[in-house]
């Protein structure tokens, strides 16, 4: 007597189907393990597409050097000592490093000056969710951006000192919710500044949100001139067409020169690249993933000894089944298929209920906080199914091959 697959999965389907509300319970574990895994999964996968764009709109080919690493506003604690950047140096930089094509410079300044936040105000509207730096004027060809209206400013704006801003599209929604932002006045820290540029909504970002859309942009000159206590120098280098690193290695050796560091010694400031960056970020959502497996593997864990369980009770309580399927020419192989596919099915169904799940909560997150990206992606959906079949057939073949091993005559005995 052999017994096809198809069989084989229609008795299996049969078996869950009748005591579906035991095998919801058996599977529980199963459930929760992938609904782990795969929206963790989605939740990174989407962060990291963020960032990417993010450092896309920054400039792939271009190098950022600061004072210290990370946050400006929070940095961290053994770089907070170190000596800051110069202006000078970008100069330097743009002479000496022959695979450099061009060198930029901003002025970061800060949420608050001298005790006091910034704000950005028009007559019935204000905002201090802002972030205000001068700019170099190459700094439009060094990292482009798109524009909504208006322009960047221009080389002589910026010789003069002159007090234009270009706005990001959350501070003009803010403070020109009429979409009328373009030629009009703003008064921030005491000074007024005419909008001669609204930036397009930024692409990426970290969680969804994008510091240029917050950004307050004015001259290089007119920066230092309003704040000349600040010294938040960051010098951006775009390399020449397929010499980023020759450009990296070039500039680190300019600067160690310019900080005069002897050999051997650390770096006393921070150079980095939108793909350094991208791979720290890897390693800290490596983290969490893994942190995310290890849940998920408890559960897969609980989830299995639960089928392995049902399964062994299953047996028992089909013994007189086995016996008379053996007893008409059932083979030891179609037992045990018999089983180990029921198994599959079993923690199958699991795999895919924590897969809708999963995808459910993704979808859930997109639409309550829209700042959260969330991407599912094939390989978790896939990895997902194809773990949770695994789990039942590593705990589906005690189970099955203790059904094989029954005797039929006893088995036809068994009451």
């Amino acid at each position: 007597m052999n017994i096809s697959v198809l069989e084989n999965i229609h008795m299996a389907t049969t078996a869950v189907w009748t005591h579906r509300f035991r095998s919801l319970l058996t599977i529980l574990g199963i459930v929760i393990g992938i609904t782990t895994v795969v929206t963790v999964a989605s939740l990174l996968t989407g962060l990291r597409q963020g960032i990417v764009v993010f450092f896309q709109e920054l400039g792939p080919d271009n190098i950022f050097l600061f004072k210290t690493s990370g946050n400006p506003d929070f940095p961290p604690p053994k770089e907070a000592k170190r000596r800051p950047l110069k202006p000078e140096y970008a100069d330097y930089i743009r002479k000496t490093c022959t695979s450099v094509a061009d060198v930029g410079l901003e002025l970061l300044i800060p949420a608050a000056v001298n005790n006091q936040p910034i704000t950005a105000r028009v007559p019935g509207f204000e905002t201090e969710n802002i972030n205000i730096a001068g700019y170099s004027p190459n700094i439009a060809d060094i990292s482009p951006r798109d524009f909504d209206a208006g322009r960047f400013f221009t080389p002589e704006e910026d010789l003069r000192g002159a007090h234009v801003v270009i706005i990001g599209a959350n501070v003009a929604q803010s403070l020109y919710p009429d979409g009328r932002a373009l030629g009009h006045t703003l008064m921030m820290d005491g000074a007024e500044y005419t909008v001669i540029g609204v930036y397009a909504k930024a692409k990426g970002g970290f969680f969804g949100e994008n510091g240029m859309d917050n950004a307050i942009v004015m001259p290089l000159r007119t920066a230092q001139s309003r704040y000349p206590q600040i010294t938040r120098w960051m010098i951006i280098a775009k390399a020449r067409p397929g010499k980023r690193q020759d450009a990296y290695d070039e500039v680190e050796a300019a600067m160690r020169r310019l900080r005069r560091l002897a050999t051997g010694a650390a770096d006393d400031f921070s150079i980095s690249t939108p793909d350094q960056i991208i791979k720290q970020f890897d390693s800290i959502t490596g983290l969490i993933g893994l942190a995310a497996i290890a849940i998920s593997a408890l559960g897969l864990l609980v989830g299995g000894i639960g089928v392995m369980n049902i399964m062994l009770v299953s047996v028992t309580e089909r013994t007189r089944e086995i016996g008379v399927r053996k007893a008409i020419g059932a083979r030891r192989r179609d037992i045990i298929g018999q089983f180990l596919v029921e198994a599959m099915a079993l923690t199958g169904a699991g795999g895919l209920l924590g897969i809708a799940i999963a995808m459910l909560i993704t979808f859930l997150l997109g639409v309550l906080v829209p700042s959260l990206p969330s991407t599912v992606p094939a390989w978790a959906l896939i990895t997902g199914f194809s773990v949770s079949v695994g789990v039942g057939v590593f705990f589906g073949v005690w189970p099955a091959v203790k059904a094989a091993q029954l005797d039929p005559v006893e088995a036809l005995r068994y009451e």
